[in-house]
């Protein structure tokens, strides 16, 4: 189909769509951006939201931060799910403080490729996934869908099953019962998203601190030892060469960066009102990166407390096998001495949860537009997204059961790692190429810690798949 053609498919589309406001397309917006790209670019992902929080010129600098303030923590929720949880908590009480190192330098990882998100989306006005769909063939484009749904799918299974086990640990509430309940955020979405997206911002927002109020109190109650803390952020290179270590540090990198995250961003930055002038897109870009950075800064408090806190109350007292959540919680009142300790425990991980399920749903959304350009009803395309995220989590928390949920949820992880170099290599690649970025294209500093990164994530997911299909020992029979 000719790009005349298409047009034509559009406008007859957006007539028949009398709900959605009509898209101008502004001369000024491209900024030399547009000549990378084979079509147009003229409707945004999160239309109903998108340039709806107003970033007033004449602001102080702290006023213009407080005002693009949002998308950054949205951001960081995905950092702090309960995936992490399972592979912070298995890591600390196996290895104590060994693996520090890895939740540091992922969050390193994770602040620079957040960073090309925020400058893929404002630079060009598109999110992650229609970049996607635009610069790929039709069926490379799917494929990538494909992946980036079930790495969603396994990201909603961590988070699912960590809700449900909160509400489990809280109110006794059976695990499928649990996992049910959770699909309830859709609604909440919709009510708050139609209120203002800084409705859903200053939720997030709330349940973040309540996390990290949670955590606080832990790491006091724990005392853990801090040379030996501080020890554990310097990197090892016995976490390449144990299996067991390398499989959870696999699995930490695939909390730490989450592919859906990469998309996320790039579209929800495009909530705020800048200028579209080049200096406006530039400013954005800069308070932008400041405000996902340091919710990033947060979300490395958040994991680190976690491990810190398995590695001082179990793998110190002689538990090197906690990997349950639910072991976690019946053991850390007893450890501890405190009888608060595992109740601030489960309310942090249903908080947790909860929080990973609403901007979860908001990712579905933006992938299933960007990669398939559907253009349904808003209420309709959330319930689909969620549905096909919660249905695989239902399906196994009703096999595996409470007994399992550890596996899966590390499972759960790993899959997201590997499924991580799919999103990121399309990131690097459009936000290095001028013809697409313009003036926004990545510098060359930027673009060399880009490529180190992806380089890093590929050769520990390869390493890893070695490892698990036996060929390692394989090749160093045969190059012996």
């Amino acid at each position: 189909m000719g790009c005349s053609q298409l047009n034509t498919a559009n406008a007859s589309r957006s007539q028949n769509e009398p709900d959605r406001p009509a898209m101008k397309t502004d001369p000024s917006a491209s900024s030399g951006a547009d000549d990378g790209w084979r079509l147009p670019n003229q409707t945004p992902s999160l239309h109903e939201v998108h340039r709806t929080v107003p970033v007033p010129r004449h602001f102080s600098f702290w006023r213009k931060m407080l005002a693009f303030s949002g998308p950054g923590y949205l951001v960081a929720v995905g950092y702090m799910d309960p995936g992490n949880w399972a592979t912070d908590l298995a890591g600390g009480s196996q290895f104590g403080y060994t693996l520090l190192s890895v939740v540091f330098l992922s969050n390193l990882m994770a602040i620079i490729l957040q960073a090309l998100s925020v400058r893929l989306g404002i630079a060009t006005g598109r999110d992650l996934a229609q970049a996607c769909r635009d610069h790929y063939s039709k069926p490379v484009a799917i494929s990538l869908w494909v992946l980036c749904e079930i790495a969603i799918c396994a990201c909603d299974l961590a988070e699912v099953i960590g809700s449900a086990i909160a509400l489990n640990l809280l109110f006794k509430l059976p695990l499928v019962w649990g996992v049910s309940l959770t699909a309830l955020d859709v609604l909440a979405v919709m009510y708050l998203q139609n209120r203002g997206f800084r409705y859903i911002e200053a939720l997030v927002a709330v349940l973040i601190l309540t996390i990290g109020v949670c955590f606080l109190a832990e790491i006091i109650f724990s005392r853990p030892d801090v040379a030996a803390v501080l020890g554990g952020f310097v990197p090892r290179f016995e976490i390449v060469r144990n299996r067991e270590m390398l499989y959870l540090a696999i699995g930490i990198l695939g909390a730490t960066v989450m592919p859906h995250n990469l998309y996320l961003h790039s579209s929800i930055v495009q909530t705020r009102k800048y200028e579209q002038s080049a200096e406006g897109k530039s400013e954005a870009i800069k308070f932008a990166v400041l405000d996902s950075s340091a919710a990033l800064m947060f979300a490395l408090f958040i994991n680190a407390a976690i491990l810190i806190v398995a590695a001082a109350a179990f793998h110190a007292n002689g538990n090197h096998d906690v990997r349950e959540i639910q072991d976690a919680y019946k053991l850390l009142s007893p450890t501890l001495g405190v009888t608060l300790a595992s109740i601030i425990f489960a309310v942090a991980l249903l908080a947790s949860g909860q929080n990973s399920t609403l901007t979860g749903t908001l990712a579905g959304q933006i992938v299933m537009e960007g990669f398939l350009n559907l253009r349904l009803r808003p209420w309709v395309r959330r319930l689909i997204t969620r549905a096909v995220a919660i249905v695989p989590a239902v399906i196994c928390a009703a096999i595996y059961g409470e007994s399992g949920t550890a596996k899966l949820l590390i499972f759960s992880q790993v899959v997201l790692s590997l499924q991580l170099s799919f999103a990121v290599i399309p990131l690097v690649l459009f936000t290095s190429d001028r013809r697409k970025m313009g003036e926004f294209v990545s510098p060359l500093w930027l673009k060399a810690l880009a490529w180190i990164t992806t380089l890093i994530i590929v050769v520990l997911n390869a390493k890893y798949l070695l490892d698990w299909s036996g060929l390692t020992g394989w090749f160093a029979r045969f190059f012996h």
